[in-house]
Formats: C-alpha cells, sequence, structure tokens
C-alpha cells in the first residue's frame, strides 16, 4: 500500500527533536511510525502520521523544512526471518533496490509492519504481492 512519509531535516543539537515533536503533539497529530537517522551537522526524522497535511503545515509554521515522499508499508509476519522472507530477498531477486525501510510491531499480536523506499514503487508492488511470506 502506497503512503506518504514527512521526512524533517533536523539540528543535530540537544532539544531539537523536542522542538519539532511538541507541535504535533499539541496538534492531536498520532505518529504511527517513525525513524530517526544523524549526521554530524543534522538528522533525517522519518514518520508516517495520522494525519498528513495538518503535520506538514504545523512543522513549517514552526520553521521546520521537511519533504513528503510516497513510500510504501506492508504487514509481514513478526517472527524470525519475516522481513527477510517477505521483503528483502523478492525484491532482491526482482532487482529492486531498498533504499530504506522501518520497521515497527503492529497492534495484531505475530504481525509487524514495514514502511520502505524501494527504486520502483510499482514493480516493488507487483513482487510484493505475489510473495507468499507477506500475507
Amino acid at each position: 500500500m502506497r503512503i506518504k512519509q514527512i521526512s524533517v531535516f533536523v539540528g543535530n543539537e540537544s532539544g531539537r527533536l523536542v522542538e519539532m515533536l511538541e507541535p504535533i503533539s499539541q496538534a492531536g497529530i498520532d505518529i504511527q511510525a517513525l525513524s530517526v537517522a544523524d549526521s554530524a551537522d543534522f538528522g533525517i526524522v522519518r514518520m508516517v502520521v495520522s494525519d498528513t497535511e495538518a503535520a506538514v503545515t504545523t512543522l513549517r509554521q514552526a520553521g521546520f523544512i521537511l519533504k513528503v515522499t510516497e513510500v510504501l508499508l506492508y504487514e509481514i509476519p513478526d517472527k524470525p526471518g519475516g522481513l527477510m522472507k517477505s521483503v528483502v530477498a523478492p525484491l532482491a531477486r526482482a532487482g529492486i533496490n531498498l533504499e530504506y525501510f522501518y520497521a515497527f510491531v503492529a497492534s495484531e499480536p505475530g504481525r509487524a509492519r514495514v514502511v520502505i523506499k524501494v527504486s520502483d514503487p510499482a514493480a516493488a508492488e507487483r513482487v510484493l504481492a505475489e510473495s507468499p511470506a507477506s500475507g
């Protein structure tokens, strides 16, 4: 399933993440998935939220630079090898580059969800729809 992800550029300094998350919290926006990657000078906070448009407006009003990207969301088995068998191996066999991903446990026991950014979303959707382990 295709969804919208917000990537926020945050200075790599103490308290800056609080400054980014506080307005989202005050606006009543639920963060459903989150990943933080850093470098020496800045971090990239990638997140899926309950209301993308409201979060974008809120973050821009707070002075943050951000980008909205279309990514894929899949539910996979939450067991050893689940990610590899359901997502990573099928995409590799199809020659689709997995640019980045982050996973989180779903509310249903035994299931997890993975947010993926790939080189070819349409091809990835076809491959993952055919993957027997992804159901």
